[in-house]
Order: C-alpha cells, then sequence, then structure tokens
C-alpha cells in the first residue's frame, strides 16, 4: 500500500511538473533582436549634413501632409458618405485633385505610417507588421487570453517565442532610414511633427531625432482626446469592442502621454483642437521660408471621445457609438477648416502643396463605421482597408475640380516633395512613389504606377493595372478581382483567369525578393467574414 501511494506521488508530482514547464515555459527570446548599425546611422547622417545640390529648377513650395486616423473613405462626404458633410476636408480635393484609386501600403495604422513617412515600402526595412506594445510572455499568459479574453473576430496567433520586452521597444524606423523630413531639411526646410507619432519612440526614433524641428504630440497608437469626463466632452465606451478597454486603459500615461519636443506636459484641451492650434502657430511662424508639416490627426481613432456641440446636434443618428464617432469627423473637419483659414489669411494658398490622406480604412470592428459600399475595413487587404481618400491641392498648379482615376499610393507624398524640393534621394535609401504633380496636371504619361505590391504575414496583394489579386499563403486562398469594374470585391475571378493569377503571382514574388526578414511578427489573426460565409484571415 505505501509503494502504491508513493507510485500515485511521484506520477503526480511528475505531471505537475511538466504541466508546470508547459505553462510557464518562457516565449520572449532574443531572436527578435533590434540592432541599430551605428556605423550606417553616421554614414546617412553625414550625407544628411552634406549641403544639398539643390536644382536650379526647384519650385520649393511649402508642403503640408494632413493625415486622419482610421477615417474610411465614406466617412467624408466628397466620395459620397451621407452621415456627416465634410465641407473643409472636401474642399481640399475641390480646389484641387480628388484622387479616385488612393492606397495606403498597409491596412493598419504602424506600417502605413512608416511608408508615408519614408516614401518607402516599409517591408524594406522589416516594418511588415504593427508595432506591438505588449507580448504574451509564457504559455500561461497565452492561455488566460485564449479561455478568457479572445473572440471574434480576434485570435490570438500560437508562438513558440516573441519578442522580449527590450527588442518590442525598439520595434518602428530604423535610426538609418530617411524621412520627408529629413530630406526637406537637407533642401533648406523647417520641419514640425504635431500629433501622432506611432513608429518608434526609443532613442534615435523619435521625431526630433528623425528630422523635425518641432514635435507636439504623443508617441503611441491612441491617446485620450481629452481627460476622462472633462467637461463639454461626450466620452463614449464600445462595449462590444474587444480593444476598447485596452485604448481606454492607455490612458495619457508614458508613451500616450502628450509631448511638446520630448517634455512630457500635461494637456486639458480637446486634441484635436490643440493639434490644429500647433499646426497653426507653426504654419505663421514660417511663413516667409519653405516648412515641411505633418498635420498627424489621431481623430477619428479610438477612444471616442467628442465636443457635445456637435454630439448635440447629431441627434438623427440613433446609435451613440457612430453619433459620437461622427462627432470626432466634424471636429477634425473644422480643424481642417481652420488650418485652411490660416493658410489664406497668411497668403501661402499658392506656395503650398497640401496631401490629406488617412493612414487606413475605418475599423469595422469598433462598430463605428462599415466602408460600405468598399469591402473590408481596417486590418483587411479588401478594398475597405486600403482604399482611402486621398486629396492634393496646389493653388495655380493643380486644376480645381481634378479627378484622377489612376491608383496612387502614400509613397506617393514623399517623392512629389522631395521633387519639388530639388533634393535627390539617398542613392542606397531610393523612394518607391512617384512625383504625382504631372499627373494631377493632366500630362499624357501614361499611369503613376505599373503596379502595387502589400505584404503582412501571410498576406501578399498586388494590384497591377485593373487587376487586384490577393494571396494568403497560410490559408490557401487566392483571390483575383478586377477592381475597374468589380470595385467593391463580390466576383473572385481566379479559376477563370489562371493566366492572370500566374502573372501577378509571380510579379509579388520578384518583389518580394528584395525583401529583408520582418523584424517582429504579427501577433494576431483577424478574421473578417464575407457576405457568402466565407473567412478570410489578417495579420495584425
Amino acid at each position: 500500500m505505501p509503494m502504491r501511494k508513493s507510485s500515485v506521488f511521484l506520477a503526480t508530482t511528475a505531471l505537475s511538473i511538466i504541466l508546470s514547464a508547459c505553462v510557464f515555459k518562457k516565449l520572449a527570446t532574443d531572436s527578435y533582436d533590434i540592432e541599430f548599425d551605428q556605423a550606417e546611422i553616421e554614414r546617412v547622417q553625414d550625407w544628411l549634413e552634406e549641403e544639398a545640390d539643390v536644382s536650379p529648377s526647384a519650385e520649393r513650395p511649402n508642403v503640408i501632409v494632413i493625415i486622419a486616423d482610421d477615417l474610411g473613405k465614406y466617412d467624408i462626404s466628397l466620395y459620397g458618405g451621407e452621415m456627416l458633410q465634410t465641407p473643409n476636408i472636401d474642399s481640399i480635393g475641390l480646389m484641387g485633385a480628388t484622387c479616385m484609386e488612393g492606397y495606403v501600403t498597409s491596412p493598419i495604422c504602424s506600417p502605413s505610417r512608416a511608408g508615408l513617412l519614408t516614401g518607402r515600402y516599409q517591408q524594406r526595412f522589416g516594418f511588415g507588421a504593427q508595432k506591438h506594445e505588449f507580448y504574451q510572455k509564457n504559455r500561461m499568459q497565452y492561455l488566460g487570453f485564449k479561455w478568457f479574453i479572445e473572440k471574434y473576430p480576434w485570435n490570438l496567433i500560437d508562438r513558440d517565442s516573441v519578442p522580449t520586452k527590450e527588442a518590442a521597444e525598439k520595434q518602428g524606423i530604423l535610426p538609418n532610414e530617411i524621412t520627408i523630413a529629413e530630406l526637406l531639411k537637407k533642401s533648406g526646410y523647417s520641419t514640425a511633427c504635431i500629433g501622432k507619432w506611432h513608429v518608434g519612440d526609443s532613442e534615435g526614433q523619435k521625431p526630433l531625432d528623425q528630422g523635425f524641428d518641432r514635435f507636439y504630440g504623443f508617441y503611441a497608437s491612441h491617446s485620450l482626446f481629452a481627460p476622462e469626463k472633462s467637461e463639454g466632452v461626450v466620452d463614449q465606451k464600445i462595449k462590444k469592442d474587444l480593444t476598447d478597454k485596452y485604448i481606454w486603459r492607455g490612458q495619457r500615461d508614458g508613451i500616450h502621454a502628450i509631448y511638446d519636443q520630448d517634455v512630457e506636459i500635461e494637456e486639458n484641451e480637446y486634441l484635436t483642437y490643440r493639434i490644429a492650434e500647433e499646426s497653426i502657430k507653426f504654419i505663421k511662424e514660417h511663413n516667409e521660408e519653405p516648412f515641411f508639416l505633418y498635420a498627424s490627426f489621431n481623430a477619428p481613432h479610438t477612444p471616442l471621445q467628442a465636443p457635445e456641440k456637435y454630439v448635440s446636434q447629431l441627434g438623427h443618428i440613433e446609435d451613440p457609438v457612430k453619433r459620437v464617432y461622427n462627432g470626432m469627423i466634424w471636429a477634425l473637419d473644422d480643424a481642417v477648416g481652420d488650418m485652411m483659414t490660416a493658410l489664406r489669411e497668411e497668403g501661402l494658398l499658392e506656395n503650398t502643396i497640401i496631401f490629406f490622406i488617412s493612414d487606413n480604412g475605418g475599423a469595422n470592428y469598433t462598430f463605428t463605421t462599415d466602408n460600405a459600399p468598399l469591402k473590408g475595413g481596417k486590418i483587411t487587404g479588401f478594398e475597405g482597408g486600403l482604399n482611402v481618400p486621398f486629396l492634393v491641392r496646389w493653388d495655380g498648379m493643380i486644376e480645381p475640380g481634378t479627378i484622377y482615376d489612376q491608383p496612387v499610393i502614400s509613397l506617393d507624398i514623399a517623392a512629389t516633395a522631395a521633387q519639388l524640393a530639388g533634393v535627390d534621394d539617398h542613392p542606397d535609401y531610393q523612394l518607391d512613389g512617384t512625383n504625382l504633380v504631372p499627373h494631377l496636371m493632366g500630362a499624357d504619361i501614361g499611369p503613376a504606377h505599373e503596379a502595387l505590391y502589400w505584404k503582412f504575414g501571410w498576406n501578399k496583394i498586388i494590384r497591377k493595372g485593373d487587376w487586384k489579386l490577393m494571396l494568403d499563403v497560410d490559408h490557401g486562398y487566392t483571390n483575383l478581382y478586377n477592381v475597374s469594374k468589380d470595385k467593391f470585391e463580390k466576383d473572385n475571378l481566379a479559376e477563370t483567369h489562371p493566366g492572370i493569377v500566374r502573372e501577378l503571382t509571380m510579379n509579388l514574388h520578384d518583389w518580394e525578393a528584395e525583401l529583408p526578414e520582418e523584424l517582429w511578427p504579427p501577433i494576431m489573426k483577424y478574421m473578417y467574414e464575407d457576405e457568402d460565409g466565407t473567412m478570410y484571415y489578417f495579420a495584425d
């Protein structure tokens, strides 16, 4: 009998040890460590400090990039959105060019902004996945999330290893990459980043390290628009959205805090207003010299907070979530209007090229918008995630009311700005975009791009001419759409056009062969169910 008890005890103990080892298995490893190449950083810095050989034909206009956060194409009235009128945003396209086929390089914030700011496909420097603040440290955390937190449309990816905290802190644009700000600064421009950054917050990666003279804003993916329960501001929680609790938890702490230059400050005013005010201040202070302003609004990204004066006028919108969301867009539109007024008063509209864009499509999973009639939304590779509002205004150069219906991409902003400023890009960091001005002025020079490419996790996408191919190498789907005839991606033509699938697949493979490995992995699998019940999976 004692022997039997002893055997049971030993077996139970052994099983407990094995289970504990599995449950508490450490997942964070140094396999994702990011090393900054100091020699390369110094080489690039030396080049940036050399006197620029500015082209004598350079027009050197001021350059303003106004970027919204998670704003869907049909959230504004210019593209046919019916929920809210956005006259100030619309005016940029009405007084300049409306790009009907404007794309971003990623359907999610951080990689998309990295591509825009460098003018290079962000995959060229390993920035394929969203920058993340948190990874599960061990198997127990992973199982806890799976059992108690995870729910549709989110699914945690089961990984044997994840980045360490130190590696995660280095995620972002590598310090040796060259931003638009650094290129234009080389040409004598004053530069400012006002608002959301979200492309690196360690030493060497912040705005003041990446060519910006002025920074006001926050480093993270989100921040509060105003301290919670502020007078005159409506706070709206989204109970059905898994991400909403995390968003509110960030408050104004750490990288979610508001910074003036690199100093944390207390800010009580509504942030959309403050971003516009700081942008206008910069414009007025630099009205007699060329400047580059990156006005990076965080509206209408969650958390949902809108001035009560807007929400009270939107009673026709029954859903309180949608009501506050559209109140945030209204505030954004007014902020853009204030910036346009300042440019007019300073007499700068004829010497300033203005871009308006969103970093990706609307976030369906927050129940704020659905991007209809486009399919999908933020995080997906469908048009609702990648095809965004894209407006360009330059008075006296671009004819008011211009409609451009060929594909363009956020990479073109850096290429356009550099060419207008008369500065060449670094021979080892060549830009992937195209100068859009000749195209928008009607020059008969063909489309701006032969093809556009995307890659995030297992998702690979190409748009070439009328055709868009979507490959999922992990889950085995191949989707082919003629987006000139089927913009809403209803008819998958992969089976009936195998030759086009082969051609575009080869194009994708050739492009991908130029890319390094991603520096960090996605951690979430986002599920999107099509109208016919097909489930698609996208890496986040």
